[in-house]
């Protein structure tokens, strides 16, 4: 079983992935494009596609409304991403 830090790590990691692929395959826009466009920081949405932060629940609402994507729709792609079995919580 991986350790707490592993799993939030690895979370982020796919989020970032997921993110950086649907912006690419639905706006076909820049990170920076996105960004200025739908009033996202920038700097934030280029380390939340690195992985390299947490971010609220709130930011990644947002995020998935500026790529035109239903947020269900996002949330199986990020699962199956995941794999079915991925849990942040220990059981």
């Amino acid at each position: 079983m991986q350790n707490k830090n592993e799993k939030s790590l690895y979370f982020r990691e796919v989020l970032g992935k997921v993110i950086r692929q649907q912006r690419e395959e639905k706006t076909k826009l820049s990170g920076n494009k996105l960004a200025n466009e739908y009033d996202i920081g920038n700097g934030n949405l280029s380390r939340i596609e690195n992985g390299v932060v947490d971010c609220k629940f709130i930011t990644i609402w947002k995020i998935v409304e500026a790529l035109g994507v239903d947020f269900a729709e996002f949330s199986t792609i990020l699962k199956s991403e995941l794999g079915n079995n991925f849990k942040l919580t220990d059981e």
